[in-house]
């Protein structure tokens, strides 16, 4: 059986590490390359980047911070904010990013994940989605969670695997930062509506929370604060999912 991954998520703005509560309220949390460098020493996974003013403030992702933290790195790294363009994808992983995730830029032009995954592989193309609840159904939201859409999180998750993307990193902005648990309706959904990999965020507060998710489809579970703020460890995390009976690399 394939091992479930946990990924420590950094989400940075003006070159800091910040994290905030469904998507509001930002506070700093420290230093990416340094963040990373110690997630990885716990055992993480991977790690996510993102840069989450990019898109809001139309610049591109901030390359220096990207090779910072990807310098001392020897394991997976994704790249997301500000990714518009192919060549913004081909700039990304330049800078030591092993996947590029994009989210408005693909609602804007669906496209664009056919010309990136064609041109990179789709194992390097990751379609990010920031997911609300909408009386019955989740609706796609951009630009950093500001921009709502009408389109249906699940048919858009299942569109965007078809049109090449070779993973999912799917957030719950309602429970962004909640600590009250991952959607599990949500992971289970877009996990049964599409064949590729599912990494689940928003809610994590503690480590069950993550043996949840991936117990519920999702093949990836990403946290942030519970890791920032030294609540627990990426390896005591895993520990605990691995009592629950998800198979982790330990």
């Amino acid at each position: 059986m394939l091992k479930k991954r946990v990924v420590p998520c950094l989400d940075v703005k003006g070159g800091r590490v910040v994290k905030g509560v469904k998507f509001e309220n930002l506070r700093d949390a420290g230093d990416p390359a340094a963040l990373a460098e110690r997630y990885e020493a716990e055992g993480a996974d991977e790690i996510v980047f993102l840069d989450i003013a990019a898109t809001r403030e139309a610049r591109a992702t901030t390359l220096d911070a990207v090779r910072r933290t990807a310098e001392n790195l020897f394991i997976p790294l994704t790249v997301g904010g500000g990714i518009r363009t192919a060549d913004d994808v081909q700039d990304a992983l330049n800078a030591g990013a092993d996947k590029v995730s994009i989210n408005s830029a693909a609602i804007a032009d669906p496209s664009l994940l056919s010309t990136a995954s064609e041109r990179f592989g789709a194992q390097c193309i990751v379609l990010a989605i920031d997911a609300k609840r909408v009386g019955e159904r989740w609706l796609v939201h951009t630009h950093g969670g500001t921009r709502a859409t009408d389109v249906d999180v699940i048919e858009w998750a299942s569109r965007g695997a078809k049109l090449g993307a070779g993973e999912i990193l799917l957030t719950s902005m309602d429970r962004d930062g909640t600590r009250d648990g991952y959607d599990i309706d949500l992971v289970r959904g877009v996990a049964e509506a599409v064949r590729i990999p599912v990494i689940a965020s928003g809610g994590a507060g503690r480590a069950e929370h993550l043996a949840e998710a991936l117990a519920s489809g999702a093949d990836a579970a990403l946290a942030a604060s519970i890791f920032h703020d030294r609540e627990v460890s990426v390896a005591e995390t895993k520990r605990a999912i691995h009592a629950r009976g998800v198979p982790v690399r330990l």
